[in-house]
């Protein structure tokens, strides 16, 4: 493998039902930063059926390049045909780095990708940035490398990852970790069809029918403000305090992982390394005690409160604001004094 025929940094740009999934923006938003300090451009491969209408937008968020592959075989998400067509541009573009959301389907394509590639792939990623990479074994300096960081062993360690003999470089990246870029209004980008032709096979899944429902559910990464809450709560009922507290504010009512574990509240509604990442402006951090794994996924709000019994609890060393005593009294004394103070308004 010759490193030097690798070039530019490539995202995988998630679409279902002809719609781009919000972690395609943001991950062009990490490329344009990466590829900033590489010199070198960022594209944007997006596979689906008629599906070349969305490349503008892909552009306003930071894409030079385009790289179309569309195909009745891509109408709906199936692993073979994504994973042939996705390898397939990477073995005729060789981009230096490929990005790719960590979603349900990206979790199922990336690491398919890196085996046919044969490169490496490091996954959900919390950091990444072009850096030096020095070599203990081989007792050399590698420039240039994308550095990958990732929580390790259940969150309780940070690793950094490189990949440095092989390309392209691949990592996945959870929803809401990386920040999108402002829209560029009239941006256009170099739109390149391509398509490597597919043949179905017995790896072909077929869909013999799509079923949508629709659930009633919260998708607490778009929240401004967040009620959260954790096993200091104390059960499933006194969830009824928070859900009062961000009715006043406005809010969405969010929770640690055990708050799941215990049946309290659903997975959707779970913040941290095995939950979704947030960012809002205010994160009310009630009855949780800190732990990596959780902070993990809160830590970029604009604006922390805690509320715990136990002082020493480490949400506090994270906290902007912190409030030690029972949340069964501070919880209703704070939605009272809220409230009084909309009325006033």
């Amino acid at each position: 493998m010759s490193l030097e025929e690798y070039k530019g940094v490539y995202v995988f740009a998630q679409q279902v039902d002809n719609k781009i999934n919000n972690i395609a923006y943001e991950l062009l938003g990490k490329a344009k930063d990466l590829a900033k300090d590489l010199n070198t451009d960022v594209t944007a491969v997006l596979l689906g059926y008629n599906v070349k209408d969305l490349a503008d937008s892909l552009a306003e968020y930071g894409a030079d390049k385009v790289i179309v592959v569309d195909d009745k075989e891509l109408e709906v998400y199936r692993t073979e045909p994504y994973a042939h067509g996705l390898a397939s541009v990477i073995n005729e573009y060789k981009p230096e780095i490929m990005l790719v959301g960590a979603t349900a389907i990206g979790r199922d394509l990336g690491p398919r990708v890196s085996a046919r590639v044969a490169t490496g792939l490091t996954a959900d990623c919390t950091v990444l940035e072009i850096g030096d990479f020095n070599d203990l074994m081989e007792k050399k300096e590698l420039p240039n490398q994308l550095l990958m960081t990732r929580p390790a062993f259940g969150g309780n360690t940070i690793a950094t990852i490189a990949c440095p003999y092989n390309r392209p470089q691949m990592a996945t990246v959870r929803p809401g970790v990386m920040q999108k870029i402002a829209p560029i209004s009239g941006a256009k980008a170099e739109v390149i069809e391509y398509n490597p032709g597919f043949t179905p096979d017995n790896k072909y899944v077929e869909i013999v029918d799509i079923i949508k429902s629709k659930a009633e559910t919260v998708d607490i990464a778009d929240a401004k403000i967040l009620v959260s809450g954790g096993r200091g709560v104390g059960s499933k009922e006194n969830f009824k305090l928070l859900e009062d507290l961000a009715e006043v504010l406005g809010a969405t009512v969010s929770c640690s992982r055990a708050v799941v574990e215990n049946g309290w509240l659903p997975v959707d509604r779970q913040v941290g390394q095995t939950g979704k990442t947030v960012r809002p402006s205010i994160y009310f951090a009630i009855g949780i005690s800190g732990a990596i794994q959780h902070v993990a996924g809160m830590e970029d709000a604009d604006l922390i409160v805690a509320i715990n019994k136990d002082e020493d609890a480490p949400i506090f060393d994270v906290a902007d604001y912190g409030l030690v005593g029972d949340l069964n009294k501070i919880v209703p004394q704070l939605t009272e004094q809220l409230k009084a103070a909309m009325v006033e308004k």
